[in-house]
């Protein structure tokens, strides 16, 4: 099952100065991470960014997903990043297991050089850069990230492995691109003109959420999803029925007594994802 969360490149039109633009993107990678979202999108609303677009919103999350670490190496001195000392710490749980099963905690790495007979020296976060073997099925290239699975520190024992890299990753991508992937599973858009969420409703669709995955899609402050995507909002109570609008399988209001006129970005995708992330028994 893959997670996927969409947010507009005007996400931080709002903010006053850069730091608070910052901080905002701070809480969006932390409501990606606490509810283990696989893919971060930022699709392109031109007509709604001000002073920082999509670039500078890519950057700030794809830092924030980055290891500790590793941002120096990646990233070294970027103006989009003068802010970065207030982006709260994801914690990131890491997935670990039993030595003797050949398994252990997963790390992200950066090759830093690459060597005769498939062996490469890999940035993992270790006192220094260690040499593994890539596996005759991986090809890897200097400064790409990698997967290392680490079953001792002392001596160190480490693999890479194929697997995805933990935590999650950023891209910007065109909505329709985002929608159409193989493994979008159910596309929901969020919306206070679309279905309220109500306990009775919330089962079936985490019962298709938790079978296909789900790629869910939010708007900006003062430019929600119909206004982006040119949807008359008054139509959506009505065009759930029928088909939602827009390639999404479903327009979700997640917070349909709301007490603010305004209910944030982040602050959806907290109430979103924690109802459709909830376990089926």
């Amino acid at each position: 099952m893959t997670v996927s969360v969409l947010v507009p490149s005007s996400l931080v039109r709002e903010a006053e100065d850069k730091r608070e633009a910052t901080r905002k993107l701070g809480y969006v990678a932390r409501a990606a991470t606490v509810f283990r979202t696989d893919n971060l999108f930022v699709f392109p609303d031109r007509e709604g960014e001000r002073r920082w677009g999509g670039g500078f919103v890519e950057t700030v999350l794809t830092y924030a997903a980055t290891p500790p670490y590793l941002r120096k190496e990646v990233f070294g001195k970027r103006n989009e990043l003068e802010y970065a000392g207030v982006l709260p710490p994801l914690r990131a749980t890491a997935l670990t297991g039993s030595e003797s099963e050949g398994s252990g905690s997963l790390r992200q790495g950066i090759v830093t050089e690459v060597g005769p007979e498939g062996r490469v020296r890999v940035n993992c976060g270790l006192q220094h850069p260690i040499s593994l073997v890539a596996p005759s099925e991986m090809t890897v290239d200097e400064g790409e990230r990698v997967t290392v699975r680490i079953s001792s520190r002392s001596p160190v024992r480490a693999k890479l492995v194929d697997e995805p890299l933990p935590g999650f990753a950023v891209k910007r991508m065109d909505l329709t691109a985002a929608l159409d992937r193989d493994d979008a599973g159910v596309t929901v858009a969020t919306s206070r003109h679309g279905e309220e969420l109500t306990v009775s409703r919330l089962a079936d669709h985490v019962v298709r959420t938790e079978r296909d995955g789900m790629t869910v899609a939010f708007g900006s402050p003062g430019r929600g999803l119909p206004d982006i995507l040119g949807v008359d909002a008054e139509r959506l109570p009505d065009a759930v029925e029928s088909g939602a609008p827009s390639r999404f399988d479903l327009w979700l209001n997640a917070v349909p007594n709301q007490g603010s006129e305004v209910v944030r970005t982040e602050e959806a995708m907290f109430a979103v994802l924690g109802c459709l992330t909830l376990k089926h028994e």
